[in-house]
Formats: structure tokens, sequence, C-alpha cells
């Protein structure tokens, strides 16, 4: 196998991963799988056969669907103690949904993408439901990625942006223009503000959570229903955002 091969079986193995870690807990067949991973399903089938006899996927006979496997709950609890900082942000997330009424998550940057970490739901009754753990999204999509794309240098925007299509699955909404203006206007007010634009009438808003070195590794967001999200409201939601975001990032930071 050469080494490029080599290389695009690991990011292939590692899309379906991901794929199967953003799922329902009843799992997802290889075709869905496939789909997902932007895969051919006779790839997908092989690949996960191969992740399974190394316990890292798991399938049911009965069904077919394929879920995570038992090894990789080890090799999470092994790296839990770097890299989970849900214990830390556990309160913060409660108090955002208990004194604001929205739903209240944590989500953490992974490459081009953001995952949802930690949740959890608000008093209101109507919510939206766009958000929930496990789930991903590429960088500069829902409020999440948004906020953490608007803090990186200038540079790693740019180059995102060029090797990145974020129109053909999220529509004109999310055309390099559009970014760019939604990046300047959350730079310009520090939290980031997601109108309806993955479903129309629920609204987004996030702050980025830093680390030690000043990079945005986080967000904290809350999500809710078009009405909850007038102009003079999200000006108090993003400032509680930034305050919390900003006392989360000096927990982190004082960890080490």
């Amino acid at each position: 196998m050469t080494d490029d091969k080599g290389i695009r079986v690991i990011s292939r193995a590692g899309s379906l991963l991901r794929a199967l870690g953003a799922a329902t807990t009843s799992g997802s067949t290889t075709t869905e799988l496939a789909a997902e991973a932007s895969i051919s399903r006779p790839t997908a089938h092989r690949l996960l056969t191969a992740l399974a006899g190394e316990g890292l996927v798991d399938r049911d006979d009965a069904t077919g669907r394929w879920m995570l496997g038992p090894e990789l709950y080890l090799l999470g609890s092994s790296a839990a103690n770097r890299y989970d900082i849900a214990d830390r942000a556990r309160d913060i997330v409660d108090g955002l949904a208990r004194d604001t009424g929205e739903s209240a998550f944590l989500s953490a940057m992974r490459g081009d993408e953001t995952v949802c970490v930690l949740s959890q739901e608000g008093s209101f009754p109507l919510r939206s439901h766009v958000l929930y753990e496990g789930i991903r999204f590429p960088l500069g999509v829902a409020s999440a990625g948004l906020a953490i794309l608007s803090h990186l240098p200038d540079r790693e925007i740019d180059d995102y942006l060029a090797r990145t299509d974020l129109v053909d699955r999220w529509g004109e909404s999310h055309s390099q223009a559009q970014i760019r203006r939604r990046i300047a206007s959350t730079r310009r007010s520090g939290y980031a503000v997601n109108p309806g634009l993955l479903v129309e009438g629920s609204w987004g808003m996030a702050a980025a959570v830093f680390d030690r070195r000043g990079r945005p590794g986080w967000a904290l967001s809350l999500t809710g229903v078009q009405t909850r999200f007038r102009a003079d409201r999200r000006r108090d939601l993003g400032t509680r955002l930034m305050q919390k975001a900003h006392e989360l990032g000096r927990r982190l930071h004082d960890r080490h």
C-alpha cells in the first residue's frame, strides 16, 4: 500500500467513525454512512467490516445497522483526561439554559468542524432541535462554528474558505461572501448569530472559548425560536454568552 493510498484509507475510516458518532442511538445503515462520508457503498462496507474486526464499530445482526464499538469507549476514556471539558463546563451550560430559558450547548472544534459535546434543554416550551450531542457542522455553519471561525487568524480563514464549498449542501446563504460578512459582524459584536439559516425560524447565538494560546477551541451557544431572539434581547444574550465563555476559558487555563 502506498503512503497516499494508506492516508486515504485512514481518512475514509475517520469519516465513517465521525458519521457514526453523529448518528442516533439506533445506528446507521451502510448506505447512510457511505452517503454521509461521501464514499461508495462497497468501500464503506469493507472499511466498516475492518473496523468491526478491531472493535471500533459494532453491527446489529438483526437490523444490519452499525454503531460505535466498545474499543472506542476505552480509547475515549483514555483521551478524556486531556480533551474532555464537559465536567468543567456543565454548570455553565446548565446555568445558561436556566437563566435564559433557551437550550444551551458546548461545541468543540475538531479539524474543520465543530462537534456538540454537551447540551441542556431550556424551560421555554418551544425549542429548536437543530443541535444535539454528537452532531457535527463545518466551521462557519451554525452559530458555534461561525463564532470559532471568526476568531481564527485571517490566513487560516482564507485557507479554509478556499478549500471548502459550503454552498452545495448548505445553500447560497453560506457562500464565501455571506460567510465573510457574518465573520465581520461577529468580530464587531464579539458573538455570532445564526438567523434561521439552517432551519427557518430556528435561531442560534454563540461565543468562542479560547485556549491558553488565545485560539478559539470551543463555543458556548444558545438556540431557540425566532420570536425569542429580538434585537434587544440578542444584545443581552450575547453579553451573557461572552461572559460565560470568558469564565470557562479561565477555568481551562487554571487546569494546567
